[in-house]
């Protein structure tokens, strides 16, 4: 097990390189400062910026500078001690919740950590953004206690075939012998009990309906279907390799379900496809998005990066038969998805292709999107937000109403301000903690034009760079669960 970085006792060499900085094993007290977004709060040293992990605003700590270069514009800390507490300091459930990069907040109340994402959120709205009028924001929460929801987890395995998770900013592998913010699923498996030889990581995914799906992925140059699998009870059990997923018991897809119209609605999902992970996000968010959207009967409602058709499945009830959705997903087999799972609405059309690429081809002679844009625009892009291009493409389609779905609010503020440069303005922004006890905080944001609704003009082409589809990932909520697909 590696040291504990908040063991004062524990060292490490001073000259040792780490990351864009120096790991130094000097202690240094801070009087902590605001929360910043990252899962890291904000002091000073002798005028140089610090961010310190594992602290809480208000606090003063003794930390140990883990990046520190002398020329670096800031510096990097883990709190050793805690001298003088926040009153919303809790003991960490985890024994490993200082080690591991999953978690960033376990040492706050549950409502501290909400109170401390809505000022990231609005810090971000104000600093990048630049917002004349930074809206109050609340982050909304479901009920308990912020262990227990992750229905998709990512282990990854260390050199000796044992499951863990990786250390914050680093690539070391912390095994484990559970993961308390994990769904039961992944510890009534017995999953980071087996040894996985051979594997690189292992995903077990519990769904809303039907078995578990465990997806052992194989290292490189090794072929799925060579691994060697411990007995799993009644889960469905795949691999991957290069040349994709291999079924070695049962189903290779999950099957996911919400309610749409007051109705029952299933979703497919393969493999380790993308799904929302909090059991309560997926309603949540569609919930938000079309009450925002409001698309009435006989609107083009289009959803951009749509995966597997969660949000076209509401806007298509919205909309009618009279009316149309437009699915644009950048990865083929949430694309198949999709169709599988949208296949009795006539009223919605996949498209798979990268956004930027496919939406001018739509938005041609000919196209669905030819004659008048769109009314309602919805968009869930990646955590890297949807970027200058996509916004530019997103205004040309003139819709009434745009609704943002966003991980990172950075990345949301950054698309905000392209947005106000392009005629349309913040008309509000609801917040949800889809990831308890980590940093990742959701937000819903609806967008309007700033005066009057403009016309429909050219689909501008993507900048070459923005063209080339992005590399897959998923949002996980957390480092220390590494990279999955995500559209």
């Amino acid at each position: 097990m590696p040291s504990d970085p908040l063991d004062s006792k524990s060292s490490v060499t001073p000259d040792a390189a780490s990351g864009p900085g120096l790991v130094t094993d000097e202690l240094i007290q801070l009087e902590v400062g605001p929360v910043a977004h990252g899962g890291h709060c904000v002091a000073r040293y002798e005028g140089r910026v610090v961010f310190v992990r594992h602290a809480l605003p208000g606090e003063v700590v003794l930390a140990r500078l883990t990046e520190s270069a002398p020329d670096a514009k800031f510096w990097r800390a883990d709190t050793a001690e805690v001298l003088e507490p926040s009153p919303d300091r809790v003991p960490a459930p985890c024994p490993v919740a200082g080690i591991c990069g999953g978690c960033d907040w376990q040492h706050a109340d549950l409502s501290a950590q909400r109170r401390m994402k809505a000022d990231v959120v609005m810090e971000q709205l104000r600093r990048i953004a630049r917002l004349d009028e930074v809206p109050t924001v609340v982050v909304e929460g479901p009920e308990g206690d912020g262990l227990g929801w992750r229905t998709r987890v990512r282990f990854t395995v260390d050199t000796e075939g044992r499951p863990g998770l990786r250390k914050h900013r680093s690539h070391d592998v912390v095994a484990v012998k559970e993961c308390l913010i994990a769904s039961p699923a992944a510890s009534a498996l017995g999953i980071t009990q087996a040894r996985w030889p051979g594997a690189l990581a292992v995903e077990v995914v519990e769904p809303s309906t039907g078995a578990p799906l465990v997806v052992a992925e194989a290292v490189a140059g090794r072929k799925g279907p060579s691994l060697r699998m411990p007995k799993l009870g009644e889960a469905c059990v795949a691999t991957r390799d290069d040349e994709g997923l291999h079924q070695v018991k049962g189903r290779t897809w999950v099957s996911e379900e919400v309610t749409v119209a007051g109705a029952p609605r299933p979703f497919r999902v393969t493999g380790t496809g993308f799904w929302q992970v909090h059991p309560a996000a997926a309603q949540t968010l569609l919930d938000a998005v079309l009450e925002a959207a409001q698309a009435q009967p006989g609107e083009r409602a289009v959803d951009l990066y749509g995966g597997v058709g969660l949000f076209a499945a509401g806007l298509a009830d919205q909309v009618g038969v009279t009316g149309s959705v437009l699915l644009v997903e950048g990865d083929a087999r949430a694309s198949a998805d999709a169709r599988r799972g949208l296949h009795d609405l006539g009223q919605v059309r996949v498209e798979n292709g990268s956004v930027p690429r496919v939406l001018p081809r739509l938005a041609a002679d000919g196209g669905p999107l030819a004659q008048g844009g769109a009314d309602v625009i919805v968009l869930d892009p990646p955590r890297s937000g949807a970027g200058k291009d996509v916004m530019k493409q997103v205004a040309a389609l003139a819709p009434r109403v745009v609704v943002y779905v966003a991980c990172d609010p950075a990345a949301l503020a950054r698309d905000l301000a392209f947005a106000s440069g392009l005629g349309y303005e913040l008309d509000g922004l609801r917040a949800f903690d889809l990831f308890p006890m980590t940093h990742h905080v959701e937000c819903v944001a609806v967008l309007v034009p700033a005066g009057e609704r403009p016309s429909p003009s050219e689909v501008p082409a993507a900048a070459e760079s923005s063209r080339r589809p992005a590399p897959n990932r998923r949002r996980q909520g957390g480092s220390g669960f590494g990279r999955s697909p995500r559209r």
